[in-house]
């Protein structure tokens, strides 16, 4: 059996169908499929603990979202602890985090985000050229475009116009923002 979960094309399938599922949401990943495509001659019995124990490390790293010095810890903890990995085991792991990484932690932190984010602003000054009132025509905007939206949603954007007097307030605003988070980010 030890032999048959040695092979590194293999663990790394896993590995790939148990971040889809533990990560990306992909509901169709089950524990027959992953052991009929990938380990058809192991018994389901000896399959579990193993899918089990790999899931569990998958988990374990990406949780702490380590970096590769402390996944080499992590690993290297791993291959001796008694029940563990082998060191091709480990080396297969290390690989396969080294290039997931990144996509898994942007997963991690978009399902943790309850709300919207933005994802972009664009901005420009015009001229008004409409109005009820006539002495309006002609005085400056600034008309900012705000593009809102969660991953893997379509963005709604909100567009806002604000006259002289307005772009004052925003301005006056976000220094007091930008004290706050300067008198916040002092050391004590």
């Amino acid at each position: 059996m030890a032999g048959e979960l040695e092979g590194s094309k293999a663990l790394s399938g896993l590995l790939s169908g148990l971040a889809q599922e533990a990560f990306h949401g992909h509901q169709g990943i089950t524990e027959e499929l992953l052991r009929s495509q990938l380990y058809p001659e192991v018994s389901l019995e000896e399959f579990r603990p193993f899918l089990a124990k790999m899931r569990g490390i998958l988990k374990s790293i990406a949780s702490a979202d380590m970096d590769f010095n402390q996944l080499e810890a992590f690993l290297t903890a791993q291959t001796k602890k008694q029940g563990g990995i082998t060191s091709d085991q480990a080396a297969v792991i290390s690989k396969f985090w080294k290039s997931h990484k990144i996509k898994i932690r942007e997963s991690l932190m978009n399902q943790s985000r309850w709300d919207s984010g933005l994802r972009g602003l664009s901005w420009r000054i015009d001229g008004k050229s409409q109005s009820r009132h006539s002495a309006q025509i002609h005085t400056p905007v600034a008309i900012m475009e705000l593009e809102i939206g969660k991953s893997g949603q379509e963005s709604e954007f909100l567009c806002l116009e604000f006259d002289e007097v307005k772009v004052n307030q925003l301005l006056k605003k976000l220094s007091e923002v930008e004290e706050s988070i300067s008198t916040l980010m002092q050391p004590a």
